[in-house]
């Protein structure tokens, strides 16, 4: 017996109606999903099992609760789920050892459906949500050495080994959510930072934008933060999903602010993690750290 087994998957959602997949080896209709490959993130894994089992492409929105049971031999396997919509045009289903039927249906027809009351609830959780209007990905710069042994200009201070590990890193965990646009805060680590993604779209731009700087004074970083959500509200509101690299002392002062929280401490963020912000409207659910 080894470790816990980790899967992910996806409800996916197309014109108002939810994916589900038939398999004639349990002959039970299931949510696509399927275990993580070695290391593998779940928000990659789901949508990489949405592709395979389904045909379709999906673009997450939001995590969705995760469910875990008992395997036969005694280990636990748990699975991530998250909120998906259909993206371009979907095409055969790729896992046909696995599946051999698609059926988009309402979600009440879902639910009814599903052979399993864990994926039931699932289900009528992303029913119960309002729809999903704009979501925007937040990351903190890669690691960049250490400050005190940089002799020059902070902020030309660049990455490093483990920063560039890092910066690939986000740039496959945005595959799935699909940004369009960039923006980095004005230090040379947060453009790096966002670079293997820019790459990744075909070389698209990286604005520099002072809004999601840090102070110099981390005591006013709070006042600035205030001036990083204007702007970022403003890039949510502009088209397309934007992508953001911002500093360490801005990022949990903004995540409050744009919760209207006082505390910023649950949102403390280490060198290039990030995080999904997913608006119903203008109400910000829970920020999903990836």
């Amino acid at each position: 017996m080894t470790g816990p087994v980790r899967a992910a998957g996806g409800v996916l959602v197309r014109d108002g109606k939810v994916c589900l997949v038939h398999r004639p080896r349990y002959d039970d209709w299931t949510l696509p999903k399927g275990h993580l490959h070695h290391d593998e993130h779940p928000i990659v894994g789901a949508a990489r099992e949405v592709l395979e089992e389904t045909g379709w492409p999906g673009r997450v929105r939001l995590a969705l609760p995760s469910i875990s049971y008992p395997l036969p031999d005694g280990r636990l396997k748990t699975v991530d789920y998250w909120l998906m919509e259909a993206a371009g045009e979907g095409g055969p289903v790729n896992d046909t050892d696995e599946v051999d039927r698609v059926e988009w249906l309402s979600f009440a027809e879902a639910a009814e459906r599903v052979s399993y009351d864990d994926e039931r609830s699932v289900l009528e959780h992303a029913a119960a949500l309002p729809p999903i209007t704009s979501v925007v990905v937040l990351v903190r710069h890669a690691h960049a050495g250490e400050r005190k042994k940089w002799t020059g200009n902070d902020a030309l201070r660049p990455i490093d080994p483990t920063g560039e590990q890092e910066a690939e890193r986000f740039a496959a965990l945005c595959g799935p959510i699909g940004p369009e646009r960039l923006f980095a805060a004005t230090p040379l680590r947060c453009k790096q930072t966002l670079e293997p993604l820019a790459a990744t779209l075909g070389g698209a731009p990286i604005v520099v934008d002072g809004a999601f700087a840090e102070p110099a004074d981390a005591d006013e970083a709070p006042a600035k933060a205030k001036l990083s959500a204007e702007r970022l509200l403003d890039l949510r509101d502009g088209g397309g999903v934007p992508a953001i690299c911002s500093q360490g002392k801005i990022i949990p002062h903004l995540l409050a602010t744009l919760l209207d929280e006082d505390d910023a401490e649950p949102y403390k963020t280490a060198k290039g993690d990030s995080w999904l912000l997913t608006w119903c409207g203008e109400r910000l659910l829970a920020p999903t750290p990836l």
